[in-house]
């Protein structure tokens, strides 16, 4: 036993020694054997000064594709300073005077923010969000190639917080605008890498990396239609409107908030989903506004209170705590206390998937509703109405 292992030690040791030698004076013929390749192609990537690159060591290229199209919105509002209270005495407006200067227009000052932005069209249209432009009465794009252009509103949508603007060069002349390339939802997964790119705290241009932390999210009480996009991609004040993409540089989300305890990144933010701002941006192009279904009702929450009193078996469903008299719900036949379970065989789980329901129904259509009320299940069709503006309005 002792011969072998001694047999054993002297081959491993002359082995180790020729390859040594081998590779000390001939290393060319390590490269021809099997296997070695990889180990090759990296050595001499080395030594020519290259820097091999894999798929999760850079997202320079994602970037590259996305930042042209990512612009900065500075916005300004004239604010009329407060009126003195003796300006409006009579004895002191015979002394001073009518217009006195502290009530002119010179004593009007201005309010100024900053947002971002993201061109989805080479003829100069930019989707943000809607509390980036809301009230403003000037608004001016700074391009990434140091373009400054004045821009319009061409439609807004508070209820989902966007806004479309077109921006028009001095001259008139053509803008050939670097087009963001919108991604797609279905392909969008928890754990996806994603980058957030806008102009935070007006510092300039500036990409942060995370990933999807989750999908849908939902009574937030931020919006009154909420689908978000929630990540951990660093997003601060000024980056609200700027870009959520992939790791190929594809739009898929408009960053529109953070949740903060302090103004900055917690790690919590959110992004309106592109299936929905490609939708909302589509209709404002066309005509303007945005419509959406609307039938009439108030609903409120079914709490395990609720649903125990009722004898429910789970809380699901929505219900009905008043109906607007002449909408299409009392033309339907709706009353207070059903329990709304399903819009065109959809499940409504709460108000907030009622909502989302009835509102992604064209207006004119009839539609199904399945309800419960008291012991019964009733079926009704509905005439969908268009959705009056956000005031002074139930659902």
């Amino acid at each position: 036993m002792r011969r072998l292992w001694l047999i054993f030690a002297q081959t491993v040791t002359v082995s180790l020694a020729v390859l040594f030698v081998v590779n000390t004076l001939k290393p060319e013929w390590l490269a021809k054997s099997p296997g070695n390749g990889n180990i090759v192609a990296l050595q001499q990537a080395s030594s020519a000064g290259g820097e091999p690159a894999t798929a999760s060591s850079s997202y320079r290229e994602a970037a590259r594709r996305a930042l042209p199209s990512v612009v900065h919105i500075f916005t300004s509002q004239k604010v009329r300073a407060r009126r003195h209270p003796l300006l409006d005495d009579p004895i002191f407006r015979h002394f001073f005077g009518e217009r006195p200067d502290g009530d002119s227009d010179k004593s009007a000052q201005r309010n100024s923010g900053l947002g971002s932005g993201v061109v989805v069209s080479a003829s100069g249209f930019i989707l943000t969000n809607y509390h980036v432009i809301e009230a403003a009465d000037q608004i001016e794009v700074a391009l990434p190639d140091g373009r400054n252009l004045k821009a319009r509103v061409v439609g807004s949508d508070p209820e989902s917080d966007l806004a479309v603007l077109q921006v028009q060069s001095a001259k008139n002349q053509e803008l050939k605008l670097p087009a963001i390339t919108l991604g797609q939802m279905d392909n969008i997964r928890v754990g996806d890498v994603t980058l957030a790119i806008g102009n935070p705290f007006g510092v300039g241009q500036t990409v942060t990396m995370g990933i999807v932390s989750a999908l849908g999210r939902s009574h937030l009480g931020i919006n009154t239609f909420e689908n978000f996009i929630q990540t951990d991609a660093a997003i601060n004040p000024g980056n609200s409107g700027g870009a959520l993409v992939d790791s190929q540089g594809n739009l898929i989300g408009i960053n529109t908030a953070i949740y903060s305890q302090s103004g900055g990144s917690l790690g919590i933010g959110f992004a309106i989903p592109v299936s929905t701002a490609k939708n909302v941006m589509e209709q404002i192009i066309q005509t303007g506004t945005v419509t959406r279904g609307w039938i009439g009702v108030e609903a409120q929450e079914i709490t395990p209170e609720l649903a125990e009193s009722f004898g429910l078996p789970d809380g699901d469903g929505a219900l009905i705590a008043g109906v607007q008299r002449g909408s299409p719900a009392d033309a339907a036949g709706i009353k207070p206390g059903d329990i709304l379970l399903s819009v065109d065989g959809k499940s409504v789980k709460d108000p907030q998937i009622m909502l989302d329901l009835i509102a992604a129904q064209k207006p004119g259509d009839t539609v199904p509703f399945k309800m419960r009320r008291e012991k019964m299940l009733v079926d009704a069709k509905v005439r969908i109405g268009k959705r009056p503006p956000q005031r002074n309005r139930v659902e």
